[in-house]
């Protein structure tokens, strides 16, 4: 769905807000008040998205405990108010609304699949507000109302589907694309359709198939994969695309009807750690994902991080592994250090002075890279990583990048 007709669909009565209010809100931005600076927390702890967006609520609020600790910024306290639009996508644009015009809060954090994103774009574009974006998503979208703190698809599918055409990665020549219906599958798969062909991939060796959120019998649709891989024309291999509960329930079913990675690989573009949780992943091992960050990455800020989260989840006794850090949580680390040190350099915390300080900013990434700001769009240079999933609920990493990516906004191979 394009933006200006998500506008419409959402209604004007979620976008529109008075010349006073606005007023209002970039008054209550400006450093020199006493009390705390607020942030908006958008993350659903309830519904299909609840498993992961929780963890990035808490870790949020970690960051912001350690921002604290420091002496906040520029000498006021920052809070974090938390809501929970339950992963229903027209709330995320409502408890947006209330953020931005009750809480006046300086900036949002939020949001995982593209739906959310596209529900809260009008509402931060009407209010000239920010959204701080943490996942990685289909590109195609450019907004100096939002952050985007990961990787579009020329930094990361992109690259793994190439691995996997490569002799190393098993010379895949035939994909079988499984999504959930929504913007981001449906976008990723047009592009990946448009860069297949201009590999010689003909359209008979590409097959595409959508399920609703939260979509758990995946039967027939194993069958379908076991049944195209069964046909000439080389190496299958799936494209995963849906997400939230989906994900463990395609892989239950994969193991129960005996796809081994040494068959048909499965490359999961959303699946992360928390999604194997209470899996066998013995039988996954080798299935792949591609992200920024994978936990197994060694360097001395990401000991540091794995140990700063377990120490907070056994403080406060949160029901999270203490053991697992998964990529939208260290781009949501990095998001809140980035727009802290971006409010510092503009003396301010209104979103327009904050958005001129990110242009060209650098952040450290525990992934062992610089991280820095695109200086003509707000989308974050990155490192990306290949994880193979292994017997233990994690990831090994196969490949990762020398240095960070510039980002490609819009990919010539949508039209392609």
């Amino acid at each position: 769905m394009k933006r200006r007709n998500f506008l419409s669909a959402v209604g004007s009565g979620v976008v529109a807000a008075s010349a006073g209010s606005l007023s209002q809100t970039a008054l209550a931005a400006t450093p020199s008040g006493s009390g705390p600076v607020k942030l908006g927390l958008l993350f659903s702890q309830s519904g299909a998205m609840a498993n992961n967006e929780s963890l990035l609520k808490d870790i949020s609020l970690m960051t912001i405990d350690q921002i604290n600790a420091k002496g906040g910024v520029m000498g006021r306290k920052v809070e974090g108010v938390v809501v929970d639009p339950a992963s229903d996508w027209p709330m995320y644009a409502q408890m947006s609304k209330q953020l931005i015009l009750s809480e006046k809060v300086a900036a949002i954090f939020g949001c995982w699949t593209s739906v959310s994103r596209k529900s809260v774009l009008p509402v931060v574009e009407a209010q000239d507000s920010l959204l701080f974006y943490p996942l990685h998503f289909e590109g195609e979208e450019q907004s100096k109302n939002v952050v985007y703190l990961n990787s579009p698809p020329s930094s990361s599918v992109l690259p793994a589907v190439e691995y996997l055409m490569t002799p190393q990665g098993g010379e895949a020549k035939r994909f079988f694309m499984v999504g959930s219906d929504y913007v981001w599958p449906r976008t990723i798969n047009k592009m990946l359709k448009g860069y297949l062909k201009t590999k010689g991939v003909p359209e008979s060796a590409i097959r595409e198939q959508y399920v609703p959120f939260s979509h758990s019998n995946f039967q027939s649709i194993v069958r379908d994969i076991k049944a195209f891989a069964a046909q000439p024309g080389g190496q299958a291999i799936v494209v995963l695309t849906v997400v939230g509960d989906s994900i463990p329930a395609m892989f239950k079913e994969a193991i129960n009807q005996g796809i081994r990675a040494t068959d048909i690989p499965i490359l999961g573009l959303d699946v992360v750690d928390s999604d194997l949780e209470g899996l066998d992943t013995a039988p996954l091992a080798g299935h792949l994902s591609c992200w920024c960050y994978f936990q197994n990455i060694d360097t001395p800020a990401n000991r540091q991080l794995k140990s700063d989260w377990a120490s907070y989840v056994k403080a406060k006794q949160l029901k999270h592994r203490p053991d697992m850090v998964i990529d939208p949580m260290v781009s949501t680390v990095m998001g809140i250090q980035l727009w802290a040190q971006a409010a510092t350099k503009a003396k301010s915390f209104e979103p327009a002075a904050v958005r001129k300080a990110m242009a060209g900013m650098a952040v450290a990434d525990p992934a062992g890279y610089i991280a820095k700001m695109d200086a003509t769009n707000q989308y974050l240079w990155r490192g990306t990583m290949i994880g193979s999933i292994n017997a233990k609920q994690g990831f090994d990493i196969l490949w990762k990048s020398k240095d960070i990516v510039a980002p490609v906004p819009y990919s010539p191979f949508v039209k392609a």
